[in-house]
């Protein structure tokens, strides 16, 4: 092919690549930029003006003693609008300047077209950013076409970003290997770009590298030249791409191949990890694969999309030190053990991602949440339809959405851990996304989804892209009235750091009910700013008892964003509703009294257990409790929704209730209704430990998850026979001949002993602390640490620990020892009464010794008056404070807020405690506590 064809197939390209990327500046719709943005991307962007069409990039590696890539990267550029200067990602490293830069005009002249030199008057960084710009001589119009051409040098970077080197042993030898991860914003550390996910462009690359290397990249190679120490591969064109997506490494790994005709329904799959010859491994490998062909399988005819490559490399490497997978198109990069695990859900959200994120792209970070809740959302629903959800044990959602109540039901979310907020809205997000899955239909919203990807085909989109097409295919199927439009459903839930509770008031008479919306917040007080204007898009899935169908997941009615309406033709006055069933949306549910009742006679009998559904028994429950404890419901209705538990065995369903035991137990174990309480608990979960009796070889997981957590439970109220066995195998280590050289007995017989055994017991472990050796396993030591402080009722063992820690300043604890120590004597009212009578008896003496440590200073105060709960003791900080006012320094902030929230929480326990003792006291009338077998 003659120079002038090439020039001409040149502008033919630059005019379809351009105007693609034309509607860069086209699209000035935008979705509302979230708080997920992630936090490390830089807040300026390139200008529009000028765009690229295509990248041509050669890296030539020299993996001697200087680590050195030499390279040449050759972008093809349109303008789009009049420019007089061209502005590019490059990292500060690449050491850019004039020097190393060319750069060249397409010119139509009558007898072709030429390449003209375009002179530019300097080109340099902008002042603390890693955007380079050439700053051209003249103004071009729009439409100019133009080749800019760099040479450069570059290195290895330290860490797990951009490229960088790692390495790993196998069979005694050390490999070493070169990789990169781009995510979100390192491709310009490698090679000049335009390093914004809008910006998507065919690559083609060439690797120059050593013999004993393999060079993998996004595509295939095509061509090697085989030179006299190295190798060039050049690679296949990729298909357009954003810069994040770049992926390749240099391996010296096995490739694993199973099959791939080329006639094939899918991309053919190989996979990479290191040499072995043992039968088991090539086994687990083969297993991979089947695993990989059924998802992508799934997943394609799901999307109704082949995947658009022509192959697709899954590297497992050890010691691969990023966080996660490198998720590049058309090249994994996994974590060995991580990529060979015998579970679905992390490949299959990983081959999500190569539709939803690679080959369809946010245009901005501010969208790259509902990206990847939407990608975790199918490979959830992937794993799900694959193998029946026995991966998940039932765990999912209620793991993230129960742990979202808790979170954005507090006074200030995320307050202490700021990095969880990117996650949680990532987590919630794809609850929406589940949402709309069940109120739309799940044919309805896999539809609007193969149709939001066929239109962003190699493209971006913003998430209004997403809820508009869902938006269209539910008017199309009459699953939507169509007024409605998905986006005001969607942003409605995923712009508020919090959550809704709907109570349903019934009127039994005229067979109507009052629904109401308000926000749900569990931690007190609940005087969060304007919540009064906090408004939800809420579906009302009702389930009724005289027509029991949970099949149906058809909005009975939506809420828009209305805090009260009516619904009408409800049952007779003797069955009973329930609403939102199986957490089809992420919100409690509260009822009137006598639905409650009804609720709870129902779940007593075998008839109504087995036609109520897993979820929605488990939810039932746990929105019980969790309104009891917000203050929304009566704690009497609360324990009444437990008594089915008796006879409840599934797992799902009694994971809540450990949280509840743990919650409402440390709030009330300062009350004298606690002894009571832990009779309640023995009495709840007795049966369930019997009958679940000893560990059995090859049972279930979830059996040996509950046996522990209610052996767990049980000994800390005081069930005799744990305590006992725990004691057995501490014995064994009492009488061991050397009990220094380690821990001999499982975490679980520690607590116990530590709790309910004797003093000579707590001692002894006290003592392995202090003659701990440093060769043996650190972990172990923290362990003891945080059980000899957070276990004990008797105040003897906190005394001689805080004595110990504190007044005699054993040179065997550390400062973070000490902090630990406050923090676990914090979880129980014996541990920070202990605490706090300590700090009152010492005052001078510990003052003086934390005068220059105010770290300590205010993690002793906020653990030592920051978790009453009752009159009596705000009385003892009250009289504490009055006392030595003008001597708390910099801790004067935390014993005020300390009085403020236990003043808060003095008023729960005078309204709840009568409760809960009245309902105790009933039940306990039933029970023989001879029977529950407490250590006391």
């Amino acid at each position: 092919m003659d120079v002038k064809m090439k020039l001409w197939i040149t502008i033919g390209l630059f005019f379809i690549f351009g105007l693609c990327n034309a509607t860069l500046n086209l699209r000035v719709k935008r979705s509302i930029d979230l708080s997920a943005t992630h936090p490390l991307i830089p807040d300026a962007r390139l200008p529009k003006d000028v765009v690229p069409t295509n990248y041509d990039l050669n890296l030539a590696f020299d993996l001697g003693e200087e680590q050195k890539i030499t390279a040449v990267m050759d972008m093809n550029l349109t303008f789009n609008e009049k420019a007089d200067q061209i502005s590019f990602h490059a990292d500060r490293s690449l050491e850019l300047d004039d020097r190393k830069i060319t750069l060249l005009q397409y010119v139509n002249k009558t007898d072709g077209v030429i390449l003209e030199k375009m002179p530019f008057r300097r080109a340099d960084y902008m002042p603390k950013k890693n955007v380079f710009v050439i700053y051209l001589k003249d103004d071009y119009p729009k439409g100019t076409l133009s080749s800019l051409q760099i040479k450069y040098e570059t290195y290895l970077w330290q860490g797990s970003e951009g490229l960088f080197k790692g390495n790993y042993q196998n069979d005694g030898q050390t490999y070493e290997y070169y990789a990169t991860y781009m995510r979100p914003h390192n491709a310009r550390k490698l090679f000049p770009c335009f390093d914004e996910p809008g910006f998507k462009v065919p690559f083609t690359v060439s690797i120059s590298h050593p013999k004993n290397y393999v060079a993998l990249f996004n595509t295939p190679v095509i061509n090697s030249e085989d030179k006299e120490n190295f190798v060039i591969d050049h690679f296949e064109k990729t298909p357009p791409m954003s810069s994040f997506t770049f992926g390749l490494i240099l391996t010296q790994l096995q490739k694993y191949n199973y099959g791939n005709s080329e006639d094939s329904a899918i991309t053919p799959i190989n996979f990479w990890a290191t040499k072995s010859e043992k039968p088991e491994s090539e086994a687990l490998i083969k297993e991979t694969y089947k695993k990989t062909v059924a998802i992508i399988e799934f997943l394609q005819n799901y999307f109704s999309a082949k995947l658009p490559l022509s192959k697709l490399d899954l590297v497992g490497v050890p010691n691969f030190s990023p966080m996660r997978p490198a998720d590049n198109w058309g090249l994994l990069i996994f974590k060995e053990s991580e990529l060979f695990k015998k579970t679905y859900y992390g490949l299959a959200q990983e081959l999500a991602y190569q539709w939803l994120g690679s080959w369809v792209t946010p245009f901005w970070w501010s969208d790259a949440h509902i990206n990847k809740a939407l990608a975790s959302f199918l490979a959830s629903y992937t794993v799900i339809e694959l193998d029946n959800g026995k991966e998940f044990n039932g765990k999912y959602p209620m793991t993230v959405l129960y742990s979202l109540y808790y979170e954005f039901s507090k006074r200030y979310p995320h307050s202490r851990i700021t990095g969880m907020k990117q996650e949680t809205t990532s987590f919630k997000t794809e609850l929406v996304i589940r949402m709309l899955n069940y109120t739309l239909g799940s044919q309805t919203f896999k539809v609007g989804i193969r149709s939001f990807l066929a239109n962003n085909h190699y493209g971006t989109f913003f998430g209004d892209d997403l809820w508009n097409h869902l938006t269209k295919q539910a008017h199309k199927d009459n699953m939507l009235d169509k007024k409605f439009i998905v986006a005001d459903i969607a942003n409605s839930w995923i712009t508020k750091d919090r959550l809704p509770v709907v109570k349903i008031t019934r009127n039994y008479k005229d067979k109507t009910a009052k629904v109401e919306q308000k926000v749900y917040l569990r931690e007190r007080p609940h005087d969060v700013p304007e919540q009064d204007k906090m408004l939800w898009w809420v579906p009302l899935v009702i389930i009724r008892e005289d027509s029991l169908d949970f099949s149906n997941s058809t909005p009975y009615v939506w809420m828009e964003k209305q805090r009260e309406i009516q619904i009408s033709n409800l049952p007779e006055e003797d069955k009973f509703i329930i609403a939102n069933p199986e957490e089809i949306g992420p919100f409690p549910v509260n009822y009137d009294e006598r639905n409650w009742e009804l609720l709870s006679n129902y779940l007593q009998k075998e008839e109504g257990r087995s036609s109520i559904p897993t979820y929605t028994r488990a939810k039932l429950l746990h929105d019980a409790w969790n309104l009891a404890y917000a203050g929304d419901l009566s704690f009497a209705t609360a324990f009444d929704m437990t008594m089915f538990m008796k006879y409840e065995r599934n797992h799902i369903v009694w994971n809540p209730i450990f949280t509840f035991i743990d919650h409402i137990g440390r709030h009330i174990d300062m009350s004298k209704v606690y002894k009571k309480f832990e009779t309640y608990v023995r009495v709840l979960l007795t049966p369930l430990y019997e009958e679940l009796g000893e560990a059995k070889e090859n049972e279930e997981n979830w059996k040996n998850d509950l046996r522990s957590l209610s052996k767990t439970f049980l000994c800390r109220a005081g069930y005799k026979p744990c305590i006992e066995e725990a004691q057995k195998d501490f014995k064994v280590w009492m009488d061991s001949t050397d009990p220094d050289e380690g821990v001999p007995i499982s975490n679980e017989c520690i607590c116990p002993v530590f709790k309910w055994g004797t003093m000579e017991e707590w001692e002894f472990g006290l003592q392995r602390v202090i003659n701990f050796r440093k060769a043996n396993v650190q972990s172990s030591r923290t362990y003891l640490l945080k059980t000899l402080a957070g276990c004990p009722v008797q105040h003897e063992k906190v005394e001689r620990l805080l004595n110990i820690t504190i007044l005699d300043e054993n040179g065997n604890f550390t400062e973070n020892d000490i902090f630990l120590i406050f923090n676990m004597l914090s979880g129980g009212s014996s541990g920070y009464t202990s605490l706090f009578n300590f700090l009152s008896t010492n005052w001078v003496t510990i003052r003086q010794k934390f005068q220059n440590k105010t770290n300590l200073w205010d993690s002793l105060i906020s653990s030592a008056t920051g978790v009453f709960t009752t009159q009596e003791g705000y009385d003892m900080v009250r009289k504490l404070y009055d006392e030595r006012k003008g001597e708390f320094g910099s801790a004067e902030h935390i014993i005020k807020k300390s009085l403020t929230n236990i003043k808060e929480e003095a008023k729960w326990s005078d309204e709840n405690l009568p409760i809960i003792e009245k309902w105790l006291d009933k039940f306990l009338t039933t029970v023989n506590q001879e029977d529950t077998k407490f250590m006391g």
